[in-house]
């Protein structure tokens, strides 16, 4: 959910980088708790859908440029549907921290969504007062 501010937050705009997305999001995957007995619901489904991030963005990390136009924004959409299930299971298992609130704020950035990835980083625990945060 955006909140208050959301339109006057300071946000990185970057153009379209499917391949760099694909790099962040493998940053992503090692910060994620688990795999292991006993991980909670929320733990599992986050690293089912950063696993489904690096499956989706894996090509355009191969050929190191986004795809035609037309996939790469039905590439974009689908990576942005899972980087919001992400956070929601982020934020609702309670697990997240300021290095994977920046890198999920870079993977928004990476999709041209620089403005929600600045609202939605925070969600994943990044520390407002970082320095890597856009002022």
């Amino acid at each position: 959910m955006i909140g208050p501010g959301f339109e006057d937050r300071p946000f990185f705009k970057v153009a379209l980088n499917l391949p760099h997305a694909g790099r962040v999001v493998r940053r992503i995957v090692p910060l994620l708790p688990g795999p292991g007995p006993g991980d909670s619901a929320d733990a599992v489904a986050a690293r089912r859908a950063a696993l489904a991030l690096v499956s989706l963005l894996d090509p355009c990390l191969d050929l190191d440029e986004n795809p035609p136009a037309e996939l790469s924004a039905q590439i974009r959409e689908r990576a942005a549907t899972l980087g919001r299930r992400l956070v929601d299971h982020i934020e609702r298992g309670g697990f997240g921290g300021d290095r994977l609130g920046q890198c999920v704020r870079n993977l928004f950035e990476c999709l041209e969504l620089g403005r929600e990835g600045a609202e939605i980083s925070l969600r994943a625990g990044e520390n407002p007062k970082s320095p890597q945060r856009p002022a």
